[in-house]
């Protein structure tokens, strides 16, 4: 008997009966054993259903912080933006510390390549035939602006105020005009054409050690422009030319030149004048 009693000890039973009647319904008997079993295995069960309910149904969607596919393409466009904008700034930053050195006069940093890159559209063409129709446009651009400048001139004082002067180079103005220094320099990228600020006559266009390549232009009411450092002249002495009319190619030559800009000079009757007065740079 004793040895029985122990044997039932660890065996348990479950049983459902009528409350009325006493009659057995349903009953099963279970050892600790198969209970620690049972619950492991529906534990499990439960884990795995869960797991294929979050990983193959859109109900994942619905846990907080899981993105969606709208949310994956969203963050691929932004980390794309993002790279762009930190490849436009880090340009920036070296256009920057470019222009500084121009300005402390020591050398600069060969940008170049990065500056073709961001402007490629706005190049340059090399060949003669570009630049010819390039021109006629010009002039024709110019010819347009000039109408409407006709008004104007009866209010200015000065002849030279009531001219319209084209912009020789578009770019960044790394050193204004002065006493000590009566003339400005513009920076830009290599490559740039430079244009004639009003119709004129080619006076000069030859090298010298300190200046480079550089061309001068007469025009009318005494007024004189010059530009220098050039890395190509496009005219010759006595050649006429229009406002707006490419005549150089910016560089870096001459002793003097510390970095890719234009060396740009206007004098009126004998003497140089600002030209950020009379031209918008």
């Amino acid at each position: 008997m004793d040895n029985e009693k122990n044997k039932d000890s660890g065996s348990y039973r479950i049983s459902i009966t009528d409350n009325e009647t006493h009659k057995h319904i349903w009953g099963t008997r279970f050892t600790k054993v198969s209970l620690f079993v049972t619950a492991v295995s529906i534990v499990v069960m439960l884990c795995a259903m869960t797991y294929c309910l979050i990983a193959y149904t859109p109900i994942r969607t619905f846990i907080p912080g899981y993105p969606d596919a709208r949310s994956k393409r969203a963050a691929i466009q932004n980390a794309i933006k993002v790279d762009s904008l930190e490849r436009v700034i880090y340009r920036w930053e070296l256009y920057s510390e470019n222009l500084k050195r121009a300005v402390e006069g020591k050398a600069p940093i060969k940008i170049d390549s990065i500056i073709k890159a961001s402007r490629k559209e706005a190049e340059e063409p090399t060949d003669a035939a570009s630049y010819q129709k390039q021109d006629s446009l010009l002039r024709e651009k110019v010819k347009e602006e000039e109408q409407f400048e006709i008004s104007a001139r009866g209010r200015r004082d000065l002849p030279i105020e009531g001219l319209h002067f084209f912009t020789p180079l578009k770019g960044v103005v790394s050193q204004n005009y002065s006493a000590a220094h009566p003339y400005i320099d513009i920076t830009a990228a290599e490559g740039s054409a430079v244009k004639a600020t009003l119709d004129g006559t080619v006076i000069f266009a030859g090298w010298s050690e300190d200046d480079g390549n550089t061309i001068q232009i007469q025009h009318t009411d005494d007024i004189v422009s010059i530009y220098k450092h050039n890395d190509k002249l496009l005219k010759k002495v006595g050649d006429k030319v229009k406002a707006g009319t490419s005549i150089a190619i910016v560089g870096n030559t001459g002793d003097t030149s510390t970095g890719t800009h234009l060396h740009f000079e206007l004098w009126h009757k004998g003497e140089a004048v600002d030209p950020a007065r009379y031209i918008k740079f």
